[in-house]
């Protein structure tokens, strides 16, 4: 990639990569990988990833095997669509605090790569493509829940209670959720007991899975003013909940197990349940005995944790 420098633009201008030629002028010239990089980065691709973890097997449970491959593409890109836009805008509505923090200053944003109304446009591109992509190819059941979880992430969660209230990793976490339910709408046009077991299994999930998160970046957030929980609760608090939602989510993964999965299933799902809990008891031990805590281990091995559950599903609803 070449060097280059960028000029301050003003809202409504794209960037302006600049390059110095050989006599000392200096003339516009777009790097395009550099550009598509920046574009990229706002749609979150890790987030993205881990959406798509649950609604593949998802969908797969709700056809009791695997579904039509032109259905799971056409969820897949409207998927991807769909979080990459709800990230794109979020991005787009925190750009006054990333820039405060950290763990965020480099996005494309504060950094200055791409301006807010490029930023705009692009997420309501995809938000629009990927609700028309969902009605078009799948059921309004499917495409509706798409809408919603998009403006629920972005109206409510992100301008709302992600600002106002430390409860915002909660009943933010039904964005994280969505996924499973779109899919199983999108085979079945309807939702069924299973589907939402499944939400709940995620939906649970998430607490324990961003708190450690949070305790990392505890700093960061209370710069920014942002109430997250570690940054406003005592770590007696903080601790519990983190247990209480560990516990909730391994007992709904197994609540799941009666209705009509096998121990293809249930085996793995109690196996990485336990480790899942002795890594949370773990870390909420060391934190309050004041002792050097890693949160970022239990963070890791959530993902973990999901993604087995979740491809046991799938191995499920093959077998």
């Amino acid at each position: 990639m070449s060097m280059i420098t960028e000029r301050p633009v003003s809202d409504s201008a794209g960037p302006q990569p600049v390059r110095t030629v050989a006599d000392g002028s200096v003339t516009p010239r777009r790097d395009v990988r550099a550009i598509v990089s920046a574009y990229v980065a706002l749609t979150k691709p890790r987030i993205v990833e881990l959406l798509l973890v649950t609604t593949v097997p998802a969908m797969m449970l709700a056809a009791g095997g695997l579904p039509s491959l032109w259905l799971v593409a056409v969820v897949l890109v409207g998927g991807s669509l769909a979080a990459g836009a709800a990230s794109v805008l979020n991005c787009y509505i925190d750009r006054d605090i990333d820039q405060l923090m950290r763990r965020t200053k480099r996005r494309p944003l504060p950094a200055h790569t791409v301006s807010p109304r490029s930023a705009l446009i692009f997420g309501l591109v995809l938000a629009v493509i990927s609700v028309a992509l969902m009605a078009a190819f799948t059921n309004l059941l499917a495409a509706g829940l798409t809408l919603a979880a998009i403006a629920y992430y972005d109206l409510v969660y992100t301008l709302w209670l992600k600002r106002t209230t430390p409860a915002n990793t909660f009943w933010g976490g039904a964005c994280g959720a969505a996924p499973v339910l779109i899919g199983w709408a999108a085979v079945t046009g309807s939702l069924a007991p299973a589907a939402w077991g499944l939400f709940a299994v995620v939906f649970f999930w998430q607490m324990p899975h961003f708190y450690p998160l949070a305790m990392k970046y505890k700093d960061d957030y209370a710069r920014a003013g942002i109430p997250m929980l570690p940054v406003v609760a005592s770590t007696r608090r903080v601790n519990a909940e983190i247990l209480i939602f560990a516990w909730l989510t391994v007992l709904t993964s197994l609540a799941i197990w009666p209705l009509g999965m096998s121990a293809v299933y249930g085996v793995p799902t109690l196996v990485v349940g336990s480790i899942f809990l002795v890594e949370a008891h773990r870390l909420c031990g060391r934190a309050a005995r004041g002792e050097a805590v890693k949160p970022m281990r239990l963070f890791h091995w959530s993902t973990t944790y999901l993604t087995i559950v979740f491809a046991a599903v799938a191995l499920d609803a093959l077998i």
